[in-house]
């Protein structure tokens, strides 16, 4: 197989791609905290740009600013919630068969990491990119950039790093409300629901093996 010729570069979301999904995270802590399930999510899906969440992602609160205001729309919503526990159970696990995949791409294309973080207030809690960062030509983190996805300037950043068009870039997300940008800009995109169909479309689009 040889990859199709427009194609430059892959693009990868870390958590819920590269690692397990943050709202494994979320459901764990819902249920030992006796919360509605998908209450966090849906926390988060309200007022998706301004909330607690999306600004600590902007860099733009500290983390004790993040934690108070965070408690403060869970509260408002109903239901209490300990932001720093929540914080603490999203390192996740690291999926070897993606990173695989990323090691594979890396030698036949220019390969991107767009990830929405914050600075996590403790190391231990931090996600794991220390373990796969080496891997990409470019890095996007929006707790450095003050751009989140799905502002579609997070993503036209990433493409001027890599040097390429969007419409020569494969992006992998577990969201579809990241997707949808990229899609518009003309980036091939792989919704990550179950990893291993996610990398049967990769290799089908890229033309070699990736797992």
């Amino acid at each position: 197989m040889t990859n199709t010729p427009d194609v430059k570069a892959v693009l990868w979301d870390f958590g819920g791609v590269l690692t397990t999904s943050p709202f494994d995270a979320f459901a764990r802590y819902e249920a030992d905290n006796g919360l509605e399930a998908g209450f966090i999510r849906r926390l988060n899906a309200t007022n998706p740009d301004t909330n607690a969440w999306a600004r600590f992602e902007r860099s733009e609160v500290t983390a004790g600013e993040f934690a108070a205001l965070f408690e403060a729309e869970a509260a408002a919503a109903g239901a209490t919630v300990d932001a720093v526990a929540v914080m603490g159970m999203l390192r996740g696990a690291i999926r070897p068969a993606m990173v695989e995949a990323v090691r594979r791409c890396g030698e036949r294309l220019r390969t991107g990491l767009l990830t929405n973080n914050f600075v996590a207030p403790d190391p231990e809690s931090a996600p794991l990119y220390d373990e796969v960062l080496h891997l990409f030509d470019a890095v996007v983190e929006s707790s450095k950039v003050g751009h989140r996805k799905p502002d579609p300037r997070f993503y036209e950043m990433a493409c001027e790093m890599l040097g390429i068009e969007p419409a020569e870039a494969v992006f992998l997300d577990d969201l579809g409300v990241n997707l949808k940008p990229a899609r518009a800009m003309g980036m091939r995109t792989i919704k990550v629901v179950d990893p291993a169909a996610a990398l049967s479309e990769l290799q089908a689009v890229v033309g070699f093996p990736v797992a």
